[in-house]
């Protein structure tokens, strides 16, 4: 586990300079390392000492309880600090502090975001969000009439809309399948799949974890018998990265897309694309790219002006989720999610949760309804009552709340959003 020294390391290697160690969030975490010591990460995760430290690294409003994470986390303290200041110090003289001084950190960054995934940092684009990473790889691929591209009913809409897109452009076909929610089994989910491949089959999306119920698709089983196919395979990996801990080896995947601002608690617009190294000539970039850039990966960042501010701040945040550690993070998630989870259906036989439960199955996202309630107006109820954010879904195939708490939610917000469900079940929410 994570000591003290090892935390100042991540806090160097992130490019943090020496005087922002002394930010009251750097010392939360600090504190919070202290704390932790050598204990499992089982046993950390009930540890509210620790957890308040973390909490701590947050600046937050106490009246607002935020379990929708899933859309957004807010970043640690000294991570909007950072991009904070390199936003002042570009508008002093943008063409010199930004391009000439900020913007090339950006390697750095890269470096940082390969050694978590576990790839060459010539294989990762930093993006804005998943759906720039992925609509990069779904409008970038050579794809022709006739050709097919599998996704599920509940695959993210503005992904979907990307393939519908090039249906109406290309004349490629879609094909939605429908898996059970929850899926009955990992087995299930990859027979599904297969049994929609035909010969003119070419691509295959996935969502690593789902964003709507938190289900952790079999993605490596899914790779493997596309391979034996011919298929190709893009992961849809928006809600996994720093989430959970997991490796692209373990997945073996081509293409994969993520936000950043989520999990990994970096500024919102902040994103990663990987393309294994011998795909990139092959994946049309979404701006043109450069002469020469045919087989750079850097080509996907051919975006005309950004501020190099957002991206650099991903290495103080990715700092930040190393110092926790991966193993912790998720123990902690899961305790959080099974807390309320749990609660409410052991006190109400109308609720229904969407979610595997326990130790080792999924992450934070667990998503329930109940019987006779509607759910997006319980949500509605939620925040203009009581000002629990939560997500309140309505899918053609059923409807729920979706909660995502984070490293930083306590034991009192999920027990008050828990209290205020179980108020709305036995009042109504009129």
């Amino acid at each position: 586990m994570t000591d003290r020294r090892t935390f100042v390391n991540h806090m160097f290697a992130a490019g943090i300079a020496a005087p922002m160690l002394n930010s009251s969030a750097i010392r939360r975490l600090a504190n919070a390392t202290d704390i932790a010591g050598s204990h499992a990460p089982l046993v950390v995760a009930e540890d509210e000492a620790y957890w308040g430290e973390i909490r701590r690294a947050f600046t937050l409003d106490d009246t607002l309880t935020n379990l929708n994470n899933g859309w957004s986390s807010p970043a640690p303290a000294h991570a909007l600090e950072q991009m904070i200041r390199d936003i002042r110090f570009t508008n002093e003289l943008p063409v010199e502090h930004m391009a000439r001084l900020l913007e090339p950190r950006i390697e750095g960054v890269r470096e940082g975001l390969a050694k978590e995934f576990g790839c060459d940092p010539e294989e990762i684009a930093i993006t804005r969000n998943a759906s720039e990473a992925n609509l990069t790889v779904i409008n970038g691929m050579n794809l022709k009439r006739g050709d097919e591209v599998i996704v599920t009913t509940q695959n993210y809409g503005r992904m979907v809309n990307g393939w519908k897109q090039r249906a109406a452009r290309d004349g490629i076909v879609l094909k939605e399948i429908k898996l059970d929610t929850p899926p009955k089994s990992d087995d299930d989910v990859v027979r599904a799949f297969e049994a929609a491949i035909t010969p003119a089959t070419r691509v295959i999306e996935v969502m690593h974890i789902s964003y709507m119920t938190g289900y952790i698709a079999p993605v490596r089983r899914i790779i493997d018998m596309a391979r034996k196919h011919n298929v190709e395979v893009l992961v849809d990996g928006a809600h996994a990265f720093a989430h959970f801990p997991f490796t692209r080896d373990q997945l073996d995947c081509d293409y994969y897309g993520v936000s950043l601002h989520k999990w990994c608690l970096a500024p919102i617009g902040t994103g990663m694309l990987y393309i294994r190294r011998d795909k990139i000539k092959s994946i049309w970039p979404l701006f043109a790219q450069n002469a020469g850039q045919e087989g750079d990966i850097r080509k996907y960042e051919e975006i005309g002006t950004h501020p190099a501010a957002n991206h650099n701040a991903i290495a103080v945040s990715l700092a930040f989720h190393r110092s926790i550690g991966g193993e912790r993070k998720i123990a902690r998630l899961r305790m959080l999610r099974d807390r309320w989870a749990k609660r409410l259906l052991t006190e109400s036989p109308r609720v229904h949760v969407l979610t595997a439960l326990g130790p080792n199955t999924n992450g934070a996202i667990a998503t329930f309804n109940v019987d006779g309630m509607d759910m997006p107006a319980l949500n509605g109820w939620l925040w203009s009552k009581y000002k629990i954010a939560a997500g309140g879904q309505r899918h053609p195939e059923y409807q729920g709340i979706r909660v995502t708490p984070n490293v930083y939610t306590t034991l009192d917000e999920v027990d008050r959003f828990a209290d205020k469900v179980m108020l709305a079940i036995a009042k109504g929410i009129t």
